[in-house]
């Protein structure tokens, strides 16, 4: 029995690869399939069974795709949602063979009511592992607030209820030894404090994940839960609709988006669609030059989590401008969560534009020295913390307001225009993407911390509040 976990980073997004005696399945693919068929074709097995844990918020899943050109069967568990697709709807306890092994779909509502775990038992009868999906993390559990941004009396506080149950009925009982792989780790928004780990013994998880702490009560689990509990970002209940109904197949949405356009034709199409420049490169690279009105999220780090995030509309037009050789890879983080309308890229990159002799333009930046020199003889300037609340509370410069990244259309109201604002984050990753957005609405005032508030801190310059331990981080 082979089992691999294909970890992607950018998600923080586990799918598994199973295969036993020549047949395969694949359980929460992402929305790139061609791996997972190479995968297979490569160790002689067939495709059977495509699994999968709920209706995804956070990405868009490869199911449908991946059915066309394997005929694999779709699986979900227990669900009165019509797919705009051929899909198996389990029942709680149906069995499916995978060569000598044997699959059981284990019905846990809780995150969603269709949450479902598959529990994989060799072919000597012995439970090896339990495929969680978001119903059970390393260290923590799936959020329950999600499914009443699509259906709107599933409320957060009925599906705690029904994961409380979930959890002690169905997962409590099964051996220690078992193997728990879930559908996330560290930096998902599905949970509020995932673990770094990507897998454990459940054993340990017992020991460890408060929810499955002995005699924790339904009503401490359920004030447990949702304490700490952020509104998701925008795109996730649009990815589930898609993850239902189906979408476009990533070959055309991918042919498109890789479409190499030249300078004074991006130009053209940008003011004739009024299509949104989505610039991916390095934020230092960004403030040195840029195409005006563009924004910034740069490709090296929580890149489509972002761009869901911040681009409210998963319809929206996309112009790219990306590093060379980094176009396709940007296409298809985009597909991943739903931005399938990327009308290609900048061919030649922002040296092109500027070859072409088009405006540009440029964000200010400031060193921590500088900064901290400037701050001294006015201590009075204004500064933003851009970071998440969370990461706010628990450690700050003691002057900074807070306007999370996250929230950027009510973070927006507390700058006044006619201020300078010194805006720094973490690292220097987000401030740049919350300075381009204002600039593009048309704030010109804001000026980049280099660094951003690790190097703050690491100066010793400033003063900052005592360290707090965050209980979430989101």
């Amino acid at each position: 029995m082979k089992i691999e976990q294909i970890y992607t980073g950018c998600l923080a997004q586990g799918a598994y690869y199973l295969e036993s005696n020549g047949e395969a399945a694949i359980i929460d693919p992402l929305r790139e399939v061609q791996p997972y068929i190479d995968m297979a074709e490569k160790r002689g097995a067939r495709i059977k069974y495509i699994f999968e844990t709920h209706f995804h918020a956070d990405f868009v899943s490869g199911h449908v795709d991946l059915a066309k050109k394997t005929g694999a069967k779709i699986i979900y568990g227990p669900t009165k949602m019509k797919t705009g697709f051929d899909s198996i709807i389990a029942v709680d306890g149906q069995e499916f063979k995978l060569g000598n092994a044997t699959i059981r779909l284990i019905h846990t509502p809780g995150h969603t009511m269709e949450s479902s775990c598959y529990l994989l038992v060799d072919g000597n009868g012995k439970e090896q592992a339990l495929f969680t999906g978001d119903t059970l993390f390393i260290g923590d559990v799936g959020r329950p607030d999600l499914a009443q941004h699509v259906i709107a009396d599933m409320t957060e506080e009925k599906l705690a209820n029904h994961l409380y149950d979930s959890l002690r009925d169905k997962i409590m009982p099964l051996h220690d030894d078992i193997i728990v792989y879930p559908a996330h780790g560290a930096g998902s928004a599905c949970g509020k404090n995932l673990s770094k780990e990507t897998y454990d013994t459940l054993g340990n998880q017992k020991k460890t994940n408060y929810a499955l702490r002995k005699g924790l009560s339904r009503e401490q689990f359920v004030k447990e839960l949702l304490t700490g509990l952020t509104p998701p970002p925008a795109y996730f209940p649009k990815n589930v609709l898609m993850n239902i109904r189906g979408y476009e197949s990533i070959d055309t949405v991918l042919e498109r988006g890789t479409k190499a356009i030249p300078a004074r034709e991006f130009e053209t199409i940008m003011h004739e669609t009024g299509a949104l420049v989505l610039d991916t490169r390095r934020p230092e690279d960004f403030a040195k030059g840029f195409i005006p009105g563009s924004i910034n999220i740069g490709l090296d780090g929580g890149f489509a989590v972002w761009v869901g995030t911040l681009i409210r509309d998963i319809q929206t037009n996309l112009l790219i401008v990306a590093d060379k050789g980094k176009e396709t890879e940007v296409a298809t983080r985009l597909a991943r969560v739903g931005y399938d309308h990327a009308l290609g890229y900048l061919e030649g990159g922002f040296a092109a534009w500027e070859k072409a002799g088009y405006a540009a333009n440029r964000i200010p930046t400031i060193t921590v020295d500088e900064f901290a020199a400037l701050e001294e003889k006015n201590p009075a300037i204004s500064i933003l913390d851009v970071r998440r609340k969370s990461e706010y509370d628990s450690e700050h410069i003691v002057q900074a307001i807070n306007a999370p990244l996250d929230y950027i259309d009510e973070s927006m109201l507390l700058i006044d225009p006619n201020k300078t604002y010194y805006v720094h984050c973490a690292g220097g990753y987000r401030s740049m993407m919350f300075v381009s957005i204002l600039k593009a609405r048309g704030y010109t005032n804001l000026v980049d911390v280099v660094g951003g508030f690790k190097a703050i801190r690491d100066s010793g310059r400033f003063r900052v509040t005592d360290y707090v331990c965050p209980t979430t981080m989101l």
